[in-house]
Parts: C-alpha cells; sequence; structure tokens
C-alpha cells in the first residue's frame, strides 16, 4: 500500500527540490531589519482578522433591532466571545499601524521610485480600503457613538462635489440612517472590502516577485569576497521570520485583548444626539482637518492631500529631474508625519 506523501506525489508531480528551487530565491540582506519587513505584519494581522470575523458572524446580526443585543451576547455570554471580540479589535488596530508605518518605510526609503510606481499605487489602495474596513467595523456595534459616526461620515461624504449624494446613498442605503444601513455595512466589511484587499495583496505580491524586493546598499551588506551584496533564502531563513512574528503578535494580542478587553457603550439612540462624537483614532486626523475648514473646502482641500499621495512617485520623479532638491520628499515626507501627529494628538486631547 502506498503512503500517504506518494499517493500524493502520483497526483501532484512536484518534487521537494522543485519546489524550494521555486521558493527560493535570494533575499536582499537588509530584510533582516524588521522595518524593512513590515509587509508581512498586516498580511499576517489580515489572516487574523478573517478567522476571528467568520468566528464573530455566526452570533452577530446586522439589523438596527438587535445587533446590539447581539454583540452583547458576544461579549457577555457566549464562549470565550469576549477574547475573539478583543482580538479581533486589537487585530484591526494593529493591522492600520502597520499598513500606515509599512507605507510609511516604503515613502522614506524611495522605494515607490521608477519602476515601482504602481505598486505604491496599490499600496495606497490598500490603505484606503484598511481605513474603510475599520469604519465599517467600528459602525457595526450600533452603539450610540458608531451609529453617529456613521451618520456624521456620511453627512461628510454628501458635502462632496457632485458625487457627495451618490456616496452618502451608497453608504446609508438611503437618505438617512434605516433599518437597511447596518446589512450595507456588514456586507462591506465582511465581504466586498475583504475581497477586494485580497485581489489588491494579489496583485502586489505579483508585482513584487516581478519586479524583485528593492535593494538597498549599506556597508555592512557588502561581501567581503565578491563586492556583492549579501543575500539570503527566502526558505526556510525569511519564512522562519515571518513566523516568529507571527508568533510574537499572537502573544501581543492575547495580551492587549486579556488587559484591555472590547467593551460596549450605550446603545444607539437617534433621538439624542452625544455631545462629543469621535471616531476611531485612524480618523482622528481627518475629523480634526474637518474642524479646522468648512464642509466643501475641508473634503476638497483632503481629497487633493489623497490624490498627490497616490500620484506622488510621478511628481518626485518631477521635482528630482527639474530641480536640484534630489531628496526633497525625505524632507516633505517629515513634515507630514509631524503634521499628523499634531493633529491627531490635538484631536485626542480636546473634548469637543
Amino acid at each position: 500500500m502506498s503512503t500517504p506523501v506518494q499517493w500524493i506525489t502520483e497526483r501532484l508531480p512536484v518534487s521537494g527540490d522543485q519546489l524550494r528551487e521555486l521558493t527560493n530565491e535570494p533575499v536582499p540582506y537588509h530584510l533582516k531589519r524588521w522595518w524593512f519587513a513590515l509587509g508581512g505584519t498586516p498580511a499576517y494581522l489580515f489572516v487574523v482578522q478573517i478567522i476571528t470575523g467568520i468566528l464573530l458572524a455566526f452570533y452577530y446580526e446586522a439589523a438596527s433591532t438587535s445587533a446590539y443585543e447581539s454583540v452583547h451576547y458576544i461579549t457577555h455570554e457566549a464562549a470565550f466571545g469576549w477574547f475573539i471580540r478583543s482580538v479581533h479589535k486589537w487585530a484591526a488596530t494593529l493591522m492600520i499601524a502597520a499598513v500606515i508605518l509599512h507605507q510609511m518605510r516604503v515613502y522614506f526609503t524611495g522605494a515607490y521610485r521608477k519602476p515601482r510606481e504602481l505598486n505604491w499605487m496599490v499600496g495606497m489602495f490598500l490603505l484606503i480600503c484598511t481605513l474603510m474596513t475599520g469604519f465599517t467595523g467600528y459602525s457595526l456595534v450600533y452603539e450610540q457613538l458608531s451609529y453617529w459616526g456613521a451618520t456624521v461620515g456620511a453627512n461628510i461624504a454628501d458635502t462632496v462635489p457632485v458625487v457627495g449624494g451618490f456616496i452618502k446613498n451608497m453608504m446609508l442605503a438611503g437618505e438617512t440612517y434605516n433599518e437597511r444601513t447596518l446589512s450595507r455595512f456588514f456586507i462591506l466589511h465582511a465581504a466586498v472590502l475583504p475581497v477586494l484587499m485580497v485581489m489588491l495583496i494579489a496583485i502586489h505580491i505579483m508585482i513584487i516577485r516581478l519586479q524583485g524586493i528593492t535593494e538597498f546598499e549599506f556597508k555592512d551588506e557588502i561581501d567581503a569576497d565578491g563586492g556583492k551584496p549579501k543575500t539570503f533564502n527566502f526558505f526556510p531563513d525569511h519564512l522562519f521570520t515571518e513566523l516568529i512574528i507571527g508568533l510574537l503578535l499572537m502573544v501581543v494580542l492575547s495580551a492587549l485583548a486579556t488587559i484591555f478587553p472590547a467593551t460596549m457603550g450605550p446603545p444607539a439612540d437617534p433621538l439624542s444626539t452625544p455631545e462629543v462624537i469621535k471616531p476611531e483614532w485612524f480618523f482622528y486626523v481627518a475629523f480634526r482637518w474637518l474642524k479646522l475648514f468648512t464642509g466643501t473646502a475641508a473634503v476638497l482641500s483632503m481629497g487633493f492631500i489623497v490624490f498627490t499621495m497616490f500620484a506622488w512617485p510621478f511628481i518626485d520623479d518631477w521635482i528630482r529631474r527639474k530641480t536640484r532638491f534630489q531628496e526633497a520628499s525625505v524632507w516633505i515626507g517629515i513634515v507630514g508625519v509631524f503634521a499628523i501627529i499634531a493633529l491627531t494628538v490635538w484631536e485626542a486631547v480636546v473634548k469637543h
């Protein structure tokens, strides 16, 4: 009788040596520095989100009459429901932070420059999808702040010229928050956005495989014998590194979920507007920006900033060709980071 390995080998005639050759491409030595290997962290957290999200979906009911009660049941009655929900929440928080840090690393190392402009734009789409997934997930609890946060978000979208009304109607499934809104958010959060992100991640990885990983020259990474940059194997060296990072993340997620579990605020009350409405932390910068300017001006300026971020590889190329400021992007990036931090902290500390 043939062994299971022989049975599989007869039907999938790929040897171990062929698999190792396929996956064992040389990896630049600088990926041993964790800040150059941030791309795997949000991918791992995304898998955690999918698994915990499926478990939560068994109990969640996307209806205004039962959403809050179903989340209450998950948090207080379902076996380990509080832990699964807390892991889901903290994985979302860390995923958003990891995507932002990864995009910053790519920016400040100039890894978006020719021929990697398309992959930068794919990364920007992934960042926006990650933020939108966080927004829709926050809205599903149907507590007071999440209800009014979604309402304010839809009203902000309504101020966008030409397409604002359409965007608001697509978000709320109508002119105002109604009994169909939560199901709309649930479909976006649990189906549309995850599928879109899987497609974008596949495109992102495919482009990296076609172009290769960005190589940087560091003095301590030059092979003394041949004068060539040092490399190491993807399998098993880099794969083991990613597995170790994944195990550490599970420890961190478990600790955060246990020490700071997800809580619940008061249920949504459409007839009572809270004195203070604040979004999740990753939207603090946008919320503060909207308070500094009038509605349409704020939305248009934010749209211009997002467009500039998408087009930055081409803007940077123009600056480098037409001026003597070859690394102007670094100084612009530093100003941008400090502005984001300042606006986020400002919105966090004020009470209104």
